[in-house]
């Protein structure tokens, strides 16, 4: 391996990695708006959870009521989302 090549490795692995440690450092807000949550999530995924009644969006106490979800709740939806839980098209 030349140098250079060395060098564009060490560079590209070192970028990587601190983004990932920004990313998982960065405070994150409690509440996430619906438009973050698609590109997080899905468009799909999210509007079948809000049909499945297993998120919900409220509104905060703000002068402009904006609607959020819960962040913790959408993540713990996320994690225990399972493929093989799913019902069949028959029974939807």
């Amino acid at each position: 391996m030349k140098l250079t090549e060395l060098s564009s490795l060490l560079k590209t692995v070192v970028t990587a990695g601190a983004v990932k440690a920004l990313a998982a450092n960065a405070p994150h807000k409690d509440r996430i708006n619906k438009a973050e949550a698609y590109r997080t999530y899905g468009r799909a995924q999210v509007d079948r959870w809000l049909r499945e009644g297993l998120i919900q969006l409220s509104s905060d106490h703000s002068a402009i009521s904006k609607k959020t979800f819960d962040r913790k709740k959408l993540e713990a939806v996320a994690e225990s989302s399972n493929r093989c839980t799913y019902l069949p098209v028959a029974e939807r």
